[in-house]
């Protein structure tokens, strides 16, 4: 018979020097491993009788044996665990899975070079740009240069082997250089250009094409201005969809996102300034779901589990923890190089950062929404409220407003399959007193059930409203008054903390307040549908908010003359590419303020 496991003797005889720990279940399982600067005061978290975790309180209820390793330093503590978390995988820690090698363009030598995706060793003679994040990056990039340098991307065997022009040719995606269409200095004028853009330094290839396509033009030779102009178009394009240019150095952007439901960590390359791509991890999250430590868990995998993955000069990320400094000391220890982390930025790089974990969070959200998990949280749903079966339609109304102005009810409607956005409607509240939610979410109420009980539409199963005790009689009110059949009704109301997770419920009256535990399938659907209200509110309202504060025409925009029109004009090469600026690319163009960059773009998108 096996003994149990003794905290209190294990934690006597522990050391109190920096180490790693490995804990391990009654079969010889490795379960998890674990750092610190103090392994008693560590260990002894884990078997304090009350305060655990979930999560951490399950893990403990399988411990059977602990192992510890005596280090030097943080720093050696942190190498060891990542080893050991590579090598054995522990299910109770946050696992990175991500293998593969980043691809790099590559650009090869000869007369008509060949620009082309690369992965592996770099053997072949040429340049390499990157690394990227993905291929699909890389994809989205060559693409790009293929349509306005039109610098060849076949295989050389096939290059070498051509009599005619293939369909590229045709359709103006290449010079021809295979049967000699091309002459060898214009070829290469646009391998200079494609390489500018590679290096990211598209502002100053931009400017170098508007100077050209001006000289062709005084020179009247149009059919070059035209193709120029193009060219200039095809920049101004992207770099309008890329407004977190203008930065410098070989930075990665990371941030990540929990709730309940999972863990995502976004990553944005930024090389010479130049943001190249993106991606997202999905981490499996074990016993600790803080952003920290999910944070601290990724970059240590990240970086010191791949030798061969190039290292940028610094990282920016969106929350800070106690480990980086001892992540740092290791990287440059095993790998020789220098790496700062910052988490107060300013600027481009604020910019960067806010982008990534919005991206991180979007990410998330997508992944959780996925017709899998949703069924099975409507079948938790349906066991917390003691239901028979699952419900099929689930309402969530909220409201928006800016102190009382443009109040806008929302009504998402979701199903065993996901969102039915078919169904969702928004409702434009007047007559009410300015910021009185009560009032606003009784017009709604009022208005969608009436049309339900004269024959317009299905009835939900189960009404959600996102708010407390006031928010939930407001429906019984309404639903009394309308004499509407017994609907399922559900309140949710922020806790004390107002975190997620910590969410009060109220079913069908305030007498019967509960919760669920925080890692509860049936909680992540309310929340999934209340945020999904919240966003339909917010973008309904800040639309019709923005409508009473738009122009018509350009001309109409004070500071905005005929020297000023044609400047801008001539800097993204005609009004079609001026329309799809950013405010921060108008704003990029010579002698226009912020200011009046945001007036510009009011106009050209007004109704």
């Amino acid at each position: 018979m096996t003994t149990p496991f003794d905290p209190s003797a294990f934690l006597a005889t522990c050391s109190g020097r920096p180490g790693v720990y490995q804990m391990f279940d009654a079969d010889a399982r490795l379960l998890y491993v674990g750092k610190a600067k103090n392994l008693k005061k560590r260990l002894a978290s884990y078997f304090r009788k009350a305060g655990l975790a979930p999560k951490t309180a399950a893990l403990v209820g399988h411990i059977a044996q602990v192992d510890t390793t005596i280090v030097a330093n943080e720093t050696e503590a942190l190498l060891l665990e990542q080893t050991l978390i590579k090598e054995w995988r522990p299910p109770y820690n946050i696992l990175l899975r991500d293998d593969k090698s980043y691809p790099y363009v590559f650009l090869s030598d000869g007369a008509f070079p060949r620009l082309s995706i690369h992965r592996g060793a770099k053997k072949a003679k040429g340049r390499y740009f990157g690394p990227y994040p993905s291929a699909g990056a890389i994809r989205e990039s060559l693409s790009l240069l293929q349509k306005t340098f039109f610098v060849r991307q076949c295989d050389d065997s096939y290059f070498k082997n051509r009599t005619r022009p293939c369909l590229q040719y045709q359709i103006k995606r290449c010079k021809g250089p295979c049967v000699g269409l091309a002459e060898p200095a214009d070829y290469a004028e646009d391998v200079r250009h494609s390489v500018m853009f590679l290096e990211g330094r598209s502002h100053q290839l931009t400017n170098e094409l508007v100077v050209d396509m001006e000289k062709a033009s005084m020179a009247l030779d149009f059919e070059k201005a035209a193709e120029l102009r193009d060219q200039v178009a095809q920049l101004r394009r992207i770099q309008d969809q890329q407004t977190m240019e203008g930065g410098t150095g070989d930075i990665d952007v990371v941030a990540a996102f929990v709730n309940p439901g999972g863990a995502c960590v976004h990553l944005i390359s930024v090389r010479g300034g130049r943001v190249l791509g993106s991606k997202n991890f999905f981490p499996q999250v074990g016993i600790e779901e803080e952003v920290a430590e999910v944070m601290s868990a990724f970059l240590a995998q990240y970086y010191l589990g791949n030798a061969e993955r190039e290292l940028p000069s610094e990282l920016i990320v969106n929350v800070v923890h106690e480990d980086f400094e001892a992540l740092v000391t290791a990287i440059d220890t095993l790998r020789g190089r220098e790496l700062s982390i910052s988490h107060r930025v300013r600027g481009t790089r604020a910019r960067w950062q806010q982008l990534a974990v919005t991206n991180a969070e979007q990410a998330l959200g997508a992944r959780l929404a996925n017709r899998q998990h949703v069924a099975a949280r409507f079948e938790a749903l349906a066991e917390v409220l003691d239901l028979d079966e699952p419900p099929q339609r689930l309402e969530c109304y909220d409201i928006s407003h800016s102190s009382g102005e443009a109040t806008v009810a929302s009504c998402v409607v979701f199903g065993p399959e996901g969102p039915i956005k078919a169904d969702y409607r928004r409702y434009n509240i007047e007559g009410v007193t300015p910021g009185d939610d009560y009032a606003a979410m009784h017009q709604a109420l009022t208005r969608r059930f009436k049309r339900a009980k004269e024959g317009e539409g299905k009835l939900p199963d189960v009404l959600l409203v996102d708010g407390g005790k006031g928010q939930l009689n407001m429906a019984r009110d309404v639903l009394r008054e309308l004499e509407v059949p017994d609907l399922i009704l559900l309140g949710v109301a922020k806790g004390t903390t107002r975190k997620a997770g910590f969410e009060t419920l109220y079913l069908n009256d305030v007498a019967h307040e509960f919760t669920l535990k925080g890692d509860s399938p049936a909680l992540h659907l309310i929340q999934q549908i209340r945020d999904e209200a919240h966003r339909f509110a917010i973008t309904g309202h800040r639309a019709r908010r923005g409508k009473t504060r738009r122009t018509s025409t350009l001309e109409g925009v004070a500071g905005v003359g005929p020297k000023r029109r044609r400047d801008l004009l001539k800097h993204f090469g005609g009004l079609q590419e001026l329309s799809r600026a950013s405010i921060e690319e108008i704003a990029k163009a010579p002698g226009i303020s912020k200011k009046l960059a945001e007036s510009i773009y009011a106009n050209l998108h007004s109704e």
